[in-house]
């Protein structure tokens, strides 16, 4: 018989001696289909004499002659067999043109064609070496090898801990001839046959399931209509770790024997190949662990590297300070090693252990709050609360709310009694910033809290008792201002019983150094950046300039270099103010001193200038002169001594 047969890949001619012509999937067909649709045994052709007839096999697609579907039919020439997208066209019957094409092709063994094809397999199935893209390798190696319908793979879970349970097993793959994934691959397959194998630990062939005996009574066979099944383990060192499970629900016998031995083969080379797959994984995973130890050991020693930094700073600070002032009480968070320091400090110490009304003076920045703070933390109130207001910050209305506290309904918007800062602060300290820009009613009111220790809420007749510590602070003349009749000379003598004055920077700045390298290294740990060095350079400019703004500004010029410099910090780092301070009538020995560099010495020369120069003004009035110049009249007798200076 001669044929014509056209395809997808072009168009050929057949030829045939024999009675029978075959048309399928499988290898084993005369004329080889691949095409999803066409069954592995779909149709046969027979020549009985002058007569042509074509059967299908139970195809899942069927067979049509000349566009129709039939069962079976004789045929004629110029007839049309379709199967699937192949078009057979019978054209002649003449054995003579049947010997004469045969000669162009020969039959291939099926044994041959079976092991090209899995060695083709094989090789693609090796060099994967990740483990998903290998199991679902198998699975489609496997289905093509044998024609199935369908391919599942169910490893242990130690194999796959990623994939849908199915018993006691893991199904990492299921897939279909077509190369697509299986939806709801768990009510797929009967896992009555995956038992059976598993438990015997041998390969299972059936070529009808619905009528093995050794499947009966497992209702999975019976609710999937299953047919033709093959399921074999997939071996390990220790025993099966799982099984490659294949069907094919339509065809009964759609797999023989020499399938099972070909899905054996390819099982145990699968093993393999999986075994290296989850060692490849494995090392993979430990790589990328020691790669995130590594980045974190780097990250601590980077921190431990900026910590050992700060510290080392701030014991340099430290030394300093004990180097000189060997002795005296630590109170915390204030730095200063400076004579006018020195006298403060001799003058916290006298102070803390008292139960005294103190004020604090001093111009702004120059850290009043911090003394106030020293002076509860050295005290008996120690444990008990430390509450501030600043007094410039409110109104009369709203200080005097927040001071003696109010009921509900005293005025608009009270909608609940809230307790005062008298009330809070009581077994403690209250600490009233700018108290001198408090209104003379203020005062008064005050004044009554110092004298009796009563408080009255605002719109209350009900007095409480109260027991506070009263610090003050002003950057005003308090003194200046009960001589002009702006303050109550009454609540002066009740806050000044005690008195801190605290010096601007530009009188100690011997103290500059010590405060940019303790200011510099608390702004690099909040900020969680590296502590930058202060060069000579730098470190003279700072001393040099007058700081009107005090230790606040100081305070902000050591944040501006956490953020802009790097390693070391530079002179063009430095704000414009800062770098372009020129000292103020510089004597040529002054200049002198700075060009070699003895920043001590440049203070010391401007100190004793200053000191001449409020001496001068005061006409030798020394209490006069200490007020100019910040400091108290002690540590101006001092700074006489120890410059060889008289009045």
């Amino acid at each position: 018989m001669l044929w014509r047969i056209e395809a997808p890949e072009g168009v050929r001619t057949h030829s045939t001696g024999g009675p029978v012509l075959t048309v399928g999937r499988a290898p084993s067909n005369d004329i080889v289909a691949r095409d999803a649709r066409v069954s592995r045994h779909h149709s046969r052709i027979e020549r009985r004499g002058e007569h042509v007839r074509v059967v299908d096999l139970g195809s899942s697609n069927g067979t049509r002659v000349n566009g129709q579907q039939l069962s079976e039919a004789d045929l004629r020439i110029g007839d049309r067999v379709t199967v699937g997208e192949l078009e057979l066209t019978l054209e002649a019957l003449e054995p003579e043109a049947d010997a004469a094409l045969d000669t162009l092709a020969e039959a291939v063994p099926e044994e041959a064609s079976d092991l090209a094809a899995f060695a083709a397999l094989s090789a693609r199935m090796v060099a994967e070496v990740a483990l998903q893209p290998l199991l679902v390798q198998v699975v489609d190696a496997a289905v093509e090898l044998v024609g199935a319908e369908r391919g599942f793979l169910l490893l242990e879970p130690s194999a796959d801990p990623g994939g849908d349970s199915a018993g006691e097993l893991q199904l990492p793959v299921a897939r279909s001839f077509e190369g697509v994934d299986v939806l709801v691959p768990r009510s797929r397959l009967s896992g009555g046959v995956v038992r059976r194998v598993l438990d015997e630990g041998r390969a299972l062939l059936s070529v009808d399931a619905g009528e093995d005996s050794r499947l009966a009574g497992l209702e999975s066979v019976e609710e999937l209509r299953l047919r033709s099944v093959l399921c074999v383990p997939v071996p390990s060192a220790e025993g099966p770790q799982g099984v490659l499970y294949l069907d094919n629900r339509l065809q009964r016998g759609a797999f023989e024997q020499r399938h099972l031995e070909l899905v054996e083969l390819l099982a145990a080379q699968a093993a393999i190949a999986i075994r290296n797959a989850r060692l490849v994984e494995r090392l993979k995973g430990q790589n990328q662990r020691l790669e995130v130890s590594q980045l974190a050991v780097q990250r601590l020693n980077e921190q431990l590297g900026r910590k050992v930094r700060d510290r080392e700073g701030e014991l340099a600070v430290t030394r300093a300070q004990l180097g000189r002032e060997r002795g005296r009480q630590e109170f915390a968070g204030i730095v200063g090693a400076s004579d006018a320091m020195r006298a403060v400090f001799d003058q916290l110490e006298r102070i803390v252990d008292t139960e005294l009304p103190v004020v604090v003076t001093g111009e702004s920045g120059t850290g009043k709050e911090l003394v106030a703070r020293a002076i509860h933390r050295g005290g008996a109130r120690k444990d008990r609360p430390f509450v501030t207001e600043n007094c410039a910050a409110l109104p009369d209305s709203l200080l005097e709310s927040e001071l003696f506290g109010h009921v509900k309904g005293a005025f608009t918007g009270a909608y609940k009694a809230k307790r005062g800062l008298l009330e809070q602060a009581d077994g403690g300290t209250l600490f009233l910033d700018e108290v001198g820009d408090m209104s003379p009613a203020m005062q008064k009111k005050l004044l009554r809290v110092l004298q009796e220790g009563e408080v009255r809420q605002v719109g209350s007749d009900e007095v409480r008792q109260v027991d506070v510590r009263v610090i003050t602070a002003s950057n005003r003349d308090l003194e200046a201002m009960v001589a002009d009749g702006s303050f109550r000379e009454d609540l002066f003598y009740r806050l000044a019983v005690l008195r801190v004055d605290l010096p601007p920077l530009r009188a100690r700045r011997d103290d500059v150094p010590l405060l940019a390298e303790s200011l510099l290294a608390r702004a690099a740990r909040e900020a969680g950046r590296d502590c930058p060095v202060l060069p000579h350079e730098v470190v003279a400019a700072l001393v040099r300039y007058s700081w009107p703004g005090n230790v606040r500004e100081l305070e902000n010029e050591m944040r501006r270099l956490v953020v802009l410099a790097q390693e070391g910090a530079r002179l063009e780092d430095l704000s414009k103010a800062v770098r372009e301070a020129r000292t103020i009538a510089a004597s040529p020995g002054e200049a002198e001193v700075l060009e070699q560099g003895d920043i001590r010495g440049a203070v010391a020369d401007l100190e004793r200038r200053s000191i001449e120069a409020a001496m001068e003004q005061a006409a030798g009035n020394k209490s006069a002169a200490a007020r100019t110049l910040g400091i108290s009249r002690f540590a101006l007798q001092r700074k006489l001594d120890k410059y060889g200076l008289t009045p």
